[in-house]
């Protein structure tokens, strides 16, 4: 994914993190790659780990969620060519904006977006279908793709590859998270086949042809990219996809191939990569893991942890920025009064200014939702005038130097939707995970259930030991 315009816009988003990997205190704490549940550390008892995710709201919290979410399908329906389905990447809500850059992941959550704005009532299911279909058709018959998959940025009108992008193999992945979710969600044979055919086109065995750690993507000019998602992240959508695929799968060991990670902030361990939040996040606004571990961990249960371990991260800098409460917080990649910055933590990344980024907070409302529901409340209601528009949130914001973006992205106003649905309905989740392809993927990558859990009722800190000791890499 990319936002990063600016003097770096050729770079995408995951080469940013790579920069600043190189200068950036990120220490392991623990051996990587074997298995491991997340658990407090020993000796550091003094704070608690978060409650059990709630899944209830009152009215007038699901009132304000529901004008959020309705201000966030404006976004994917407008700004979107209609004959295309191509959705902008940004857009100027202070001027008008006649960008003709489309990002192929800002469309793969505009998908999900109107499944979203259909079911609440946001638009017709005949005006939904016929968008869906034109996207579907658009993308399968002439928008350039190699061994399937499609080039992040593309022209909203035309399909033309713009900035020299590369083949994404993440981008792709989020793109064909929502065509699958409108294969499920709309009983129509056109979108179904659409949706399949367009999805077993995509050739995983060329992407891990010599490798078990997938590149980021390709470029005609040059070949493969140099970086690799050797590290948990957002990428857990594009394994457990391309595990899924009947027709061009990975290899059932690829799963094991990449680096689980553990970091420590005030006694708390939990797995991550780098900085921002949105790592957490991405692939879980589709793949649905409550209940659900792999031989390493619950994943579900470390975003609980991760999120509330940054919550507790920006609370801690509020004697340098006194914005930062536990009524206002949250920091991921996204833009500053100095252009896109790729910050976030623990550990501290980025030059962090007292900046808010609200799809922090909202991306992260199934995990921990009364925390975020204050900050998503504080945003609206003591910084609206500078902060809310006819999208939602704005992408960023500084209440310390009174700057407020004029920008609002694609993929983060997307995050934001889709993980409000889930955490007010589940829908997403159990849409998308009504496909053989997600089921697929998670069964060839080990994921068991906990079938003596209520998910209601489950605390972060009593979960069950992990299903196994041993490395799954080594046979033992």
């Amino acid at each position: 994914m990319n936002n990063g315009r600016h003097d770096n816009q050729h770079l995408t988003r995951r080469e940013w993190l790579k920069k600043l990997a190189g200068t950036a205190a990120i220490t392991p704490l623990l051996g990587w790659n074997r298995p491991y549940v997340s658990q407090q550390a020993g000796g550091h008892g003094h704070r608690q780990l978060p409650p059990a995710p709630a899944s209830t709201f009152s009215e007038q919290d699901d009132a304000f969620l529901n004008d959020l979410e309705a201000a966030n399908f404006r976004y994917f329906w407008e700004q979107a060519n209609p004959d295309t389905g191509i959705v902008r990447d940004r857009c100027n809500v202070r001027n008008p904006d006649n960008s003709d850059l489309g990002s192929i992941a800002s469309t793969g959550f505009g998908l999900t977006a109107i499944c979203i704005g259909e079911k609440r009532g946001f638009i017709s299911r005949a005006e939904a279908k016929e968008r869906v279909l034109n996207t579907l058709r658009f993308h399968w018959r002439k928008l350039p793709n190699h061994r399937g998959f499609f080039y992040h940025w593309a022209n909203i009108h035309t399909g033309e590859r713009l900035w020299d992008s590369e083949v994404s193999s993440i981008d792709t992945a989020i793109l064909l998270c929502g065509m699958l979710t409108c294969r499920q969600h709309f009983d129509h044979s056109e979108i179904s086949m659409l949706a399949l055919d367009i999805f077993n086109r995509v050739d995983w065995s060329w992407l891990s042809e010599d490798t078990s750690i997938l590149p980021h993507g390709w470029r005609p000019e040059s070949g493969f990219m140099q970086y690799r998602w050797d590290n948990y992240s957002e990428m857990m959508m594009m394994y457990l996809l391309g595990l899924g695929s009947e027709t061009h799968p990975l290899p059932p060991e690829s799963w094991n191939a990449w680096k689980r990670t553990t970091f420590e902030y005030d006694g708390i361990r939990f797995i991550g990569s780098f900085a921002p939040l949105f790592v957490h996040q991405y692939s879980q606004a589709w793949f649905d893991f409550r209940g659900k571990r792999d031989h390493y961990t619950d994943y579900f249960r470390n975003s609980v942890i991760a999120t509330d371990v940054h919550r507790r991260f920006c609370i801690d800098l509020a004697g340098q920025f006194s914005d930062y409460s536990d009524d206002l917080w949250g920091i991921t990649a996204s833009d500053s009064a100095r252009g896109y910055v790729v910050w976030g933590g623990p550990p501290s990344t980025g030059p962090i200014d007292g900046s808010v980024v609200p799809c922090a907070a909202a991306g992260s409302l199934p995990f921990l939702q009364n925390s975020v529901m204050r900050v998503l409340h504080t945003v609206k209601e003591r910084y609206g005038n500078g902060a809310w528009c006819q999208y939602g949130f704005v992408d960023a914001f500084n209440p310390l130097t009174n700057w407020y973006d004029h920008d609002v992205i694609g993929i983060d106003t997307g995050i934001t939707m889709v993980m409000v649905e889930n955490a007010r309905s589940g829908f997403v989740w159990d849409t998308f995970m009504k496909n053989p392809e997600a089921q697929r993927g998670m069964m060839r990558a080990g994921f068991q259930s906990f079938p003596a859990l209520e998910l209601q009722d489950r605390n972060p800190a009593s979960y069950p030991e992990p299903l196994g000791q041993s490395d799954p890499k080594s046979g033992q």
